[in-house]
């Protein structure tokens, strides 16, 4: 299958690293390479964790109870209209 390696080619790939590094380097070579590969999984599934300060940081409850109850001002929407009249107006012309 392309693409894949398959079982005879993992066999030459580890006869042709054991040749090139001889059997005793290859623990320290191993060890080297779990430890890279253990790094670069912690490094790609921290950022999709909530991490310490994420939970430490104030809720968005918080800014919720700050905020003013009941309905807005009639005045504030009386303005948004004339200004959106006005928009429509100069686009029309």
């Amino acid at each position: 299958m392309p693409g894949f390696i398959g079982f005879w080619e993992l066999i030459a790939l580890g006869a042709v690293v054991l040749l090139l590094f001889g059997p005793k380097r290859l623990p320290e070579i191993g060890r080297s390479l779990g430890k890279g590969m253990r790094e670069f999984k912690e490094g790609i599934v921290s950022p999709l964790e909530p991490s310490y300060e994420a939970d430490q940081a104030p809720r968005a409850d918080a800014r919720f109870e700050q905020a003013p109850s009941g309905p807005r001002p009639a005045a504030d929407a009386a303005a948004v209209v004339a200004v959106s009249e006005d928009d429509i107006d100069t686009a029309a012309a």
